[in-house]
């Protein structure tokens, strides 16, 4: 019999829950369900397919698209036939997708449209290993002998024997690579993480045990599929427990769609939470009289509620008696305008999220759990769970899980989600993996009652308020290539969006006030800033519309050892620059 693996699981539910809704699409203006039976076959045609295109057990398969059910299929279908499916952002730049192609040797790339593959033709002729490229279910055929619809691909199976993926399945091992989850590295090129089946299977179990989740509950796809915590919600839970995934129609028409399905599991990273935040005052500052001061009753009564059950109680008589009056009135409307009336799981994760926000959520009545992780270790090292909330902690250890703190102050995980290494990458691995131990790079805190407070990041690694994670060091080596520049700092920590504080080269900047016949302070001068605009266009093109700098400012004065932003040696103190400029920083983002 076959290990459990996330492939195998969802075969079984094939067996077992074989009319039950898998996945949902919206197709006509309607949600239509394909049923379990009919999803564990696409997967094994899928597999087969690539069996017959000559994908061997251990090739790389990569996938490039917005989150859909063939993204799913081909990623499990590939883990099925001992495969290793690799996902790539959507919003990565050419250089982006060929620094993975190449790094993973991938002989096969699912795709989803034509301007994906419009990415792929500059880029072709670096990629020896690159045989076929296969266009998503529903895609545009496109007229090269490279690239193949969903329903050539699906015929190239047509001759491979049920018995001979039966047995690919069959050979997998619970330590075997399961998947590559490529990931920025504190400096230079993304790592691939890889994660095993074990790591898979174990991971998406402990949270459904943690979370109560099965059959009949739902949730909506719509962040990157390339990002393990997204998976986890679309691909691994899913398989494990039953629950149906409605694939959003697009990032743009999340909220349309999440008032239609009412998921009862939402995963969002903070700056969607800030979205939600920001819809829901905009519409409160428009109440006034005597429904502004019911609202603001209800939500006052919500947040002594909230405050009982993060400590695993209920209310009780008065308050019991208000809560229920509050809900009618004007929680469960909120809530439903919101799209989550039925949500009893909504998770944050990939980013740090402000106390602040999740105590404003609080007096709504929605509970958000902050989830502490990072790919490394399939995404959870800390949660948050249902009785047992503390906003702005990361939560105790994952179940099964040991999360202890360095001397230095490091967090450091050990547990059965813990990846195998970096690929291709030993010293990393030696570096980040030690003793069984994850050196998490992050600095934290764990208090008397069991939970992570982070502290610091021993990475310069930026994570976005979207979760993105951004290495600086590449934005600002380009920057510095511009002989104006002397030093650039990149910003964007839990922010929207990058942006960039620059100090001037002193020489270089006087000898193009002279020059140009300009006056004034040079850190000023209209003229030199469009000379920087220009040098950060250029730059911009390189990297991935999320890494590019939206704004930035020049600053009046050096980076200094006196001044606390270098150390002796002259490396930046990142703490420090957004410490002592921080009027200049905040006003890059006050619109």
């Amino acid at each position: 019999m076959p290990v459990e693996t996330i492939p195998f699981k969802v075969l079984r539910n094939g067996d077992f829950h074989g009319s039950d809704p898998a996945y949902y699409e919206r197709i006509g203006g309607q949600w239509k369900a394909t049923s379990w039976r009919t999803y564990a076959d696409e997967v094994a045609s899928a597999g087969k397919a690539m069996i017959g295109l000559g994908i061997e057990s251990g090739h790389v398969v990569t996938i490039l698209g917005y989150n859909q059910p063939s993204w799913v299929i081909a990623d499990i279908a590939a883990m099925a036939i001992g495969a290793v499916p690799a996902g790539i952002y959507t919003t990565n730049s050419p250089r982006e997708c060929h620094y993975i192609l190449d790094h993973a040797e991938s002989p096969l790339l699912v795709i989803e449209d034509e301007g994906q593959w419009a990415k792929i033709e500059q880029i072709r002729h670096k990629l020896p290993n690159l045989k076929h490229v296969v266009m998503m279910r529903g895609g545009p055929t496109i007229d090269d002998d490279m690239v193949l619809t969903w329903e050539d691909f699906l015929a190239a199976g047509a001759d491979v024997a049920s018995e001979t993926f039966d047995a690919r399945l069959a050979a997998l091992e619970p330590n075997q690579l399961a998947t590559l989850i490529y990931t920025s590295g504190t400096t230079g090129p993304p790592k691939g993480v890889m994660l095993s089946h074990d790591n898979l299977v174990w991971t998406a179990s402990q949270a459904i045990h943690a979370t109560g989740l099965g059959m009949t509950d739902s949730s909506v796809s719509y962040l990157p599929l390339s990002h393990i915590a997204e998976q986890v919600f679309s691909v691994h839970g899913p398989a494990s427990s039953g629950w149906s995934v409605y694939y959003a129609e697009s990032i743009d028409k999340l909220a349309d769609n999440l008032k239609e399905v009412q998921p009862t599991v939402f995963f969002a990273v903070p700056r969607v939470w800030e979205r939600f935040h920001a819809g829901v005052t905009a519409q409160m500052s428009q109440t006034t009289g005597a429904k502004a001061k019911i609202a603001a009753w209800a939500m006052g009564v919500a947040a002594k509620v909230t405050a009982l059950r993060n400590y695993g109680k209920e209310p009780t008589g008065a308050l019991a008696a208000q809560y229920k009056v509050a809900d009618k009135l004007v929680l469960s409307k909120v809530k439903a305008a919101l799209g989550l009336s039925r949500a009893s799981v909504m998770i944050t994760s990939a980013a740090p999220i402000s106390k602040e926000l999740l105590e404003f959520f609080g007096t709504l009545d929605l509970r958000i759990q902050e989830v502490y992780g990072q790919s490394e270790d399939c995404g959870p090292s800390t949660m948050n769970q249902g009785d047992a909330i503390r906003f702005g902690s990361g939560g105790r250890a994952y179940p099964g899980a040991e999360v202890k703190i360095a001397e230095d102050g490091e967090i450091l995980v050990k547990g059965r989600n813990v990846f195998l290494g970096y690929y291709k990458e030993p010293e990393a691995t030696a570096e980040t993996l030690i003793d069984g131990w994850l050196y998490s790079g992050d600095l934290g805190e764990i208090d008397d009652e069991g939970f992570l407070w982070i502290t610091g990041r021993k990475k310069d690694i930026i994570i976005t308020a979207g979760g993105k994670n951004v290495a600086p060091k590449p934005l600002e080596g380009g920057l510095k290539n511009c002989e104006l520049i002397s030093e650039a700092v990149v910003i964007g920590d839990r922010r929207k969006f990058l942006s960039v504080v620059i100090t001037l080269d002193e020489e270089s900047s006087e000898r193009y006030m002279l020059e140009n016949n300009l006056t004034g302070p040079a850190h000023l001068s209209p003229e030199i800033h469009a000379e920087l605009q220009e040098a950060i266009d250029d730059l911009n093109t390189g990297f991935a519309r999320v890494e590019q700098l939206k704004k930035f400012a020049v600053l009046p004065r050096q980076l200094s050892i006196e001044g606390g932003e270098l150390t002796p040696t002259l490396k930046i103190k990142r703490n420090k620059v957004n410490e002592h400029f921080a009027d200049i920083i905040d006003g890059m983002y006050q619109d």
